[in-house]
Formats: C-alpha cells, sequence, structure tokens
C-alpha cells in the first residue's frame, strides 16, 4: 500500500507539480487512509471496497473538522483511487459518486498594481537573462497564462503582428489570448537578441530556453520570479499563480466583462472566473470609502 502511495505522490509532484504544502497535506492524509486500511486486514489495493474509504470519511468527520479539511481529504482519495484506476492496479474508482461537502471559496491572493510594476522592473535588460526574464513575466502578466502553459509555448504559438498567441490549457483545450504593446515588445527584445543565442533544439521549438536550449521549467521560472520578488521589496509570498489572479482581477476593476475575462483564462465553468468578482468588489467598497464625501 505504501508504495502505490509514495507513487501517486511523486506524480503528483511531478506531473502536476502541487506545492510541497498540499504535498504533505496529502501525504497524511493518505498515511492515514492506509493504516486504516491496514487495521482492516486490507494489503493489496484490488481488495479496497467502497465501504473503506468511506470509513475514512466518516472517521474524519467525527474528529470535528472543517469543510475545508473534509473536502481535501476526499480530493486526496478520489486522486489516489483514479492514479489507481489508471495504473490498471484497480478495476474501480469507489468514490467516483461521492461529492465533496460545500466549501465557501477562498479568495485569491493577488498582487497591487504598484507591485506588479516593481516586480517587472527587476530584470536587467542589460543582460541576455534579463530580457528572457522579462519578455516571461510581461507575457504571463498580460496574459494570465499558466505557468504551465508559459513553459511549454513554442515559438509558432506567437503571432506577434497581429498581436496575439495559442496556448493549450487543462484538458489540451485550445485557445486564443490576446497580447498588449508591452509584452509584445518584450517579446521582441527577446526573439531577436538572447534567443538566438541559445536556440532550442530543431525537435523541441520551445519559447523560452535555458543554457544548452532545454526548455524552462515551472521549477525554474518559480525560482527566477522568487528572486525578482525579493529584489522588489515584495513582502507576501509570490507564486507564479498569483500573477494570474492579479491578471484577472485588475481587468476586472478596470470594467472587462466576466465573459471575456473567463475566456482568456480558459475557464471551462464562468463560476471559476465569479471568485474575482468578489476582489473586484472589494475594490470597488474602498474606492467608494475612500472617496466618497460621506464614504
Amino acid at each position: 500500500m505504501d508504495r502505490w502511495i509514495d507513487r501517486f505522490l511523486h506524480y503528483l509532484a511531478v506531473e502536476k507539480g502541487l506545492s510541497p504544502n498540499t504535498l504533505e497535506a496529502y501525504s497524511r492524509d493518505l498515511q492515514g487512509y492506509g493504516s486504516l486500511l491496514r487495521g482492516k486486514g486490507i494489503r493489496e489495493v484490488r481488495k479496497i471496497s467502497a465501504e473503506a474509504p468511506l470509513a475514512y470519511l466518516k472517521s474524519i468527520r467525527g474528529r470535528g473538522v472543517s469543510a475545508r479539511s473534509q473536502a481535501r481529504v476526499l480530493s486526496a482519495l478520489k486522486g489516489f483511487h483514479k492514479f489507481l484506476l489508471a495504473e490498471r492496479a484497480a478495476a474501480e474508482n469507489p468514490l467516483r459518486r461521492v461529492r465533496s461537502p460545500r466549501v465557501v471559496p477562498r479568495l485569491p491572493s493577488v498582487m497591487t498594481p504598484g507591485e506588479v510594476e516593481e516586480l517587472l522592473r527587476q530584470p536587467d535588460a542589460r543582460q541576455p537573462r534579463g530580457v528572457r526574464d522579462r519578455a516571461m513575466l510581461e507575457l504571463l502578466y498580460a496574459t494570465g497564462l499558466r505557468v504551465s502553459e508559459l513553459v511549454h509555448l513554442c515559438v509558432h504559438d506567437l503571432n506577434l503582428e497581429v498581436g496575439y498567441l495559442r496556448t493549450r490549457g487543462k484538458g489540451s483545450k485550445e485557445r486564443i489570448v490576446p497580447l498588449g504593446k508591452t509584452a509584445i515588445q518584450a517579446l521582441k527584445d527577446y526573439l531577436t537578441g538572447p534567443r538566438l543565442l541559445y536556440p532550442s533544439r530543431p525537435s523541441n521549438p520551445v519559447l523560452f530556453v535555458r543554457r544548452g536550449g532545454k526548455g524552462m521549467t515551472r521549477q525554474g521560472f518559480w525560482k527566477i520570479l522568487k528572486g525578482y520578488a525579493r529584489a522588489a521589496g515584495i513582502q507576501k509570498r509570490i507564486t507564479p499563480h498569483m500573477l494570474r489572479h492579479s491578471f484577472a482581477t485588475h481587468l476586472l476593476e478596470r470594467g472587462a466583462d466576466l465573459r471575456s475575462v473567463q475566456s482568456m483564462l480558459g475557464h471551462e465553468d464562468i463560476a471559476t472566473t465569479q471568485v474575482y468578482t468578489h476582489l473586484s468588489r472589494e475594490h470597488l467598497k474602498r474606492l467608494h470609502q475612500e472617496l466618497h464625501p460621506r464614504g
């Protein structure tokens, strides 16, 4: 059992890029689940019936943990059994019909426009690496791409003359995202300069490359981002996804309609995009309090 749990956690870290904190929480949840299975004499994953995971979920609820924690445990168990099914280690997913408890959505953390501006000023445009890094940062904030989408972009995905790019998001669904003038110029500077110094391999014409022509990785970009955030004096914990959150929130604060933002983010369900309207309303409330005579 432990072997399968370890394989699943490795899959989440390498393939899904989950954060260390999430992986640690999933590990705790699954180790507890493994203990319950051993207590029931279940040693092989093929012998797990629906009764075992449901019993574990019931024990979690009995501890009085929050709905959010219950949802996380269920997500860990569902993902684990889905993984076993995909690996043909099990014949079915016993939790496929179990619904998650209702959880009040947590508002995403965003950067202020001033923080974004300070961050974008950090790359040294006199150095090839700085030109590349500025292009990555400008592109991520200009488009709201996921970092996984950013590092998988190829040169032929760009159309800088028209001002858009093509990307493939979750489920390999393709979408077109517009580019602003600043991002276009940063990309042109990169493509006509540093990109020529480190050409990618013909079989893998990725847009953003490291020395030797290897493509940028999610972990590599995150390390670069954290370095620039420290240099900018930003105190909050900055993640690549925070630039995506900031992109959406800043657009809505300036009057963009929800459907357009949904399309640019590649959200299948508009309810996923609606979380940003809460942040936008908070912005309007602060604006009213600061500027209205009776605010």
